[in-house]
This record gives C-alpha cells, structure tokens and sequence, in this order.
C-alpha cells in the first residue's frame, strides 16, 4: 500500500506539490479561525441545583433541603455523581452525569426530579436550576468604583444596566455581583404608634407582601368597545408608598405612615468588595461550555465601551483586575515560541549533520505539512488549540524530523552511489528514490509504531484524565 503511495506521488509530482500547496494555505486559514483556549474544556455533563433558604442554619439547610434533593436526583438515568455543599441560608447540590450525556437531556431529569418535592421543602423553599457553566470558571471580573457616586447607585448600575448588558452576549453564562449596598424599600415599624392603632406585626408584614401592586378589574364593554380597568399602583415614591392602607380602625383607615417609617436602605451585607483596598462593585462573569473565550471577551469588553458612556462621568470600569483571556494568550504564545524555537534548532542541527541545504529543506519541510494537516483535523474534529495540542505538536516534531531524515538521509546516499556509476549502468533516478525509500520503510514503519503503542494506555484512563486525553 505504501509502495504504491510512494511510486504514484513519484510518477505525479506537480499533483502532489499542488496537494503540499493546498494544504498550507487551508491549515493556515483554518488556524487563524480555529478557538483558541488554554486547556481543552473538560466540563463534565453537570447539572448545579440552587436553593436559596434564608433564615436557616447549615445544619437546617443540610436536614431539610439539600439531603431531600439529593435523595431525589439520586439513581437518576445516567447520574455517577451527586456532591453538595450547605452553608447558612444556601445549598448547592451537583448532579455529575456520564461523559457524553446531552446536557439538556441531564437538565430535564433533574427538573422532572425538582418537581416531586414540592410537598417535602418547607414553605416558600424552591430549588432552582443554575446556568450551564464552564468548569473554565470566572473569565472576567469587572470592577466599578466611583468619587461621589453611592456604593447603592453603583450596586444598582451593576444590577439594571451593566449585567443585562453582558449577559445579552453571546456565551456568557451568568454574572454574578459582589460588594456595593443593594437597594431595599424598608418599613420601619413603630410599636407605639402600633399598639394605638391596634396593629399586629403580622397585619403589616402582609401588607408589605402586597406593596406597589398594580390590580387587575377585569373589563367594561361599552357601544361594542371592550375597556381593560387596571388598579395602578406602582411606585416608588415613598409618600405614596406611605398612603397603602392597613386596615381600618373605627370607621378610619390606617395607613403604613401612620403605624411605620419607610425609608430607603441597604439589604444585610453577605459579603465585601474592594478594588486596590477601596470599597467596590465586582462583578464575574462566567463563559458558557465549549465557547471561544477570546472571542467572548472581545464581545463582552466592546459591550462594556459603550455602556462605559451613558454611565456618571465619575464611574471607573475597569476589566483589567482578572482577564483570564491574557493568560490564555501569554500561555499559547509561550507555546507558539517553543515551537518555533525547536524547529529552528532542528534546521540547523539538521544542515550542520546533513552538509547538504537541498535535503535539510526537504526534511524539514515535514514540520510545517504535518503540524497544518494536524490544525486541520482538529477543526474536522471539532476541537480547538491549546496548550495541551501546542505540547503534543512540538513533541511530534522529534518523531517527524526523525522520520523523513532517515528517508531522505538514504535516498540521498542510494543517489550519490548512483551517480558514481558509469553512465551505462545507472538506473533511472525515480526507480532510484523509490527503491532507497522501500529499503527504509520498514524500520520508520516499526519505529512509529512502538511509540504509538508507548502511548495507547493513556487512552484507557478513566475519569477526566482519560477524558483529557481522548479530547
């Protein structure tokens, strides 16, 4: 089969250069649009489970909620996994599906699973589904700091003008916002003016449920025209706030101003933020699996230029404080530099042990075809470059170089021994090459092999090393 390779590419010459030019020029456009990454992106088919559960402690969260969520989702088709975590007012439960379950497939046994156990979860606690992820993590943290702007009016730009924004990206998973005060409408219960008026602290924590709620009246036809009546009564003006009726007392309604004070204010803080040791607003921002994230923060920062604009003059965006694409580009480039590095090491050392310039470029001429071939079956594959695929190429390069030296290196001796014969008894020059080629092939044939063999176990590893391997 190798034989008559060799003899057709030798008998076909300018095919097979046009074939050498073709394959330069589509491995080189096929590099510059492949995703670039620094590890390939082995997030496992996981399905994270949310419940939010405020008031409890970890010892409640982890007795009432998370070890009935558990005990739901497992035995579950195609679940290796499940890990929790339970902490005072949250719980988080990971679902670990086999490698190769659909990730929306997982997400629907979960949300079938979610849906048996509205009667176990006390009152008012409901598991939600979190965002599909990147097991990449944070590609992005933003940092937003101000003069004279509030840590509040910051928290809230956050909230209603910079996260939508980024979340309307293509491949952003979610964001997340840590530090700032976030905005809260609070009343502020007098008991006095309470026990005058005769209201109960359950009377107006309901009325508070109720707060700034516009009401349906259903409709009103007249002379064939049908009128939508609406109640309008949000707000967020606090005196109107003030006006909502508790109830009535002797024939007077009493109102929430009458019994309380309503002030805006900050929720409890959880958490701090800080930018070079000055209060902040950080937000971070995760990539959806299997998306390019240079491209992603491209996006997201030329998303961020604009918004930057209709923002208070002295707000600071900043996208510098971690920028997980500058990593991937420093470690790719250091890569790249390797490569280059050892391939010009090896034309040199080829010339000087070779003497000849036509056989070194010959040789070398190995590298750059296979390294493009190889960027082109990654694309078919659907694979992106990283630093592991980067690794496996420089490595390659020995056993590239190796080979087509020993072929060229005898070819090159069965020539000159060819042409010290006399003229008569020389053979014909192709018959030449195709002899001196077979006489090798054997050896270059066995020698791959046994380093293909070297490496067959690693393809038998289990878990995610195993999964890095086969990616």
């Amino acid at each position: 089969m190798l034989n008559k390779i060799i003899k057709y590419s030798l008998n076909n010459r300018l095919f097979v250069l046009l074939g050498a030019l073709l394959l330069i020029v589509g491995g080189l456009y096929t590099a510059g649009e492949m995703d670039v990454d620094v590890f390939p992106d082995l997030t496992a088919p996981t399905v994270a489970v949310m419940t939010d559960a405020h008031g409890m402690s970890a010892e409640e969260v982890e007795r009432l909620v998370t070890f009935h969520i558990e005990t739901s989702v497992n035995g579950a088709t195609d679940v290796r996994r499940v890990r929790s975590a339970s902490m005072q007012g949250y719980s988080f439960v990971w679902v670990e599906f086999d490698w190769g379950t659909d990730i929306f497939r997982a997400r629907q046994v979960v949300s079938e699973k979610m849906v048996t156990l509205g009667g176990v979860l006390p009152e008012g606690i409901v598991p939600v589904l979190a965002p599909q992820s990147s097991i990449m993590g944070e590609i992005l943290f933003i940092g937003l700091k101000a003069d004279t702007t509030t840590l509040m009016e910051l928290r809230t730009l956050a909230e209603w003008v910079v996260k939508p924004a980024i979340l309307a990206t293509g491949g952003v998973s979610q964001v997340t916002i840590i530090g700032g005060d976030q905005k809260q409408y609070q009343i502020l219960a007098d008991p006095q003016r309470m026990d005058r008026f005769g209201v109960t602290m359950a009377e107006l924590a309901e009325t508070g449920r109720g707060f700034s709620a516009n009401s349906s009246g259903g409709v009103v036809r007249d002379f064939g025209n049908e009128y939508m009546i609406r109640g309008i009564a949000r707000t967020n003006d606090l005196e109107e706030l003030g006006e909502t009726l508790v109830k009535t007392v002797n024939n007077r309604p009493v109102v929430v101003s009458d019994v309380a004070d309503l002030v805006i204010g900050s929720a409890v803080k959880y958490g701090f933020a800080s930018e070079n040791g000055e209060p902040a607003v950080i937000m971070a921002i995760s990539k959806q699996p299997n998306v390019n994230t240079l491209k992603v923060t491209e996006k997201i920062e030329k998303n961020l230029a604009e918004i930057e604009k209709s923002l208070p003059t002295d707000v600071v965006l900043n996208t510098r404080i971690f920028r997980q694409a500058d990593f991937i580009e420093a470690s790719v480039n250091n890569v790249r530099s390797a490569l280059l590095e050892g391939a010009l090491f090896v034309v040199l050392i080829l010339f000087l042990f070779l003497a000849s310039f036509r056989t070194t470029v010959i040789s070398v001429l190995a590298i750059p075809l296979s390294l493009l071939g190889t960027v082109i079956v990654l694309h078919l594959l659907g694979l992106n470059i990283n630093t592991m695929t980067l690794g496996g190429m420089t490595i390659a390069i020995g056993s590239l170089v190796d080979d087509a030296i020993i072929d060229v290196e005898n070819v090159y001796k069965r020539l000159k021994q060819n042409h010290r014969k006399p003229r008569e008894e020389r053979e014909p020059v192709l018959d030449v090459v195709l002899n001196a080629s077979i006489e090798i092939r054997a050896s270059i044939l066995n020698a791959t092999l046994i380093i293909m063999v070297a490496f067959v176990p690693l393809f038998f590893l289990t878990g995610m090393e195993g999964q890095g391997q086969r990616i």
